[in-house]
């Protein structure tokens, strides 16, 4: 296969969300909802700018594994209901998740401060 490009790409102020994907190693993440256990293996961070604001993680989605080895998907909301600040409860394991993808966003141009370390 024969491949060119020219220029460089760049993002728009337009371009209001930016999703950074991560394997995470299995067994090192398992997540509890309602009482059951789900080993965490994925996770698609979301990223947000509204208005020209800085970038925020507004959303996680983890793909995991439940005991009876199907397949779920957990979306863990990031941001309170008025978007101006963290939502309240959210475990510290899933901040570490997204400051892992947040290492990934910066080469894009994304920063990134864990709640209250501003």
């Amino acid at each position: 296969m024969s491949l060119s490009a020219t220029g460089d790409p760049v993002l728009l102020q337009d371009d209001t969300q930016v999703s950074v994907s991560i394997d995470l190693r299995p067994g090192t993440l398992t997540l509890t909802r309602d009482g059951e256990d789900f080993a965490v293996h994925h996770a698609l961070v979301e990223f947000t700018s509204v208005d020209g604001d800085p970038w925020v993680a507004h959303e996680v989605t983890f793909s995991a594994q439940g005991r009876d080895g199907k397949p779920v998907g957990i979306t863990v909301d990031l941001l309170n209901d008025a978007w101006d600040g963290p939502r309240t409860g959210v475990p510290d394991a899933v901040w570490k998740v997204v400051a892992l993808a947040a290492t990934s966003a910066d080469d894009i141009g994304i920063t990134y401060v864990p709640p209250g370390r501003a």
